[in-house]
């Protein structure tokens, strides 16, 4: 259901998943900084900081019923896979938990996109 409405939303699931995807990438990036080999973790970063704004975009285009939402959230699938792809190359904690949501949000998205 939408924040400013009472009727259900298909999206909301898929926001939901998106914010919870772009949190993890987030924390996932600062804990990568203090890791000792923070300079395996270039592409990882930078794919992290990508996963986050494309997820947060998301957001905003569901959230506005945008008639780019379903391609918007077709490429946002896309880049959670490649980053979980990354994160799954480390074998931290917070690295496999981001991978394990970013896989989570890519089927949301794509389920949203259909």
């Amino acid at each position: 259901m939408g924040v400013l409405s009472t009727s259900p939303s298909n999206m909301d699931f898929c926001i939901e998943t998106c914010v919870k995807c772009a949190r993890a990438c987030e924390e996932c990036s600062t804990a990568c900084l203090q890791e000792p080999d923070v300079q395996a973790r270039v592409k990882c970063l930078q794919m992290l900081t990508d996963c986050a704004e494309m997820c947060l975009q998301s957001v905003a285009l569901m959230s506005r019923n945008s008639s780019f939402s379903a391609q918007h959230c077709q490429l946002c699938a896309a880049i959670c896979e490649a980053c979980a792809v990354e994160c799954e190359k480390f074998k931290d904690d917070h690295c496999q938990e981001c991978a394990k949501i970013c896989r989570e949000c890519a089927e949301s998205c794509r389920k949203m996109a259909s």
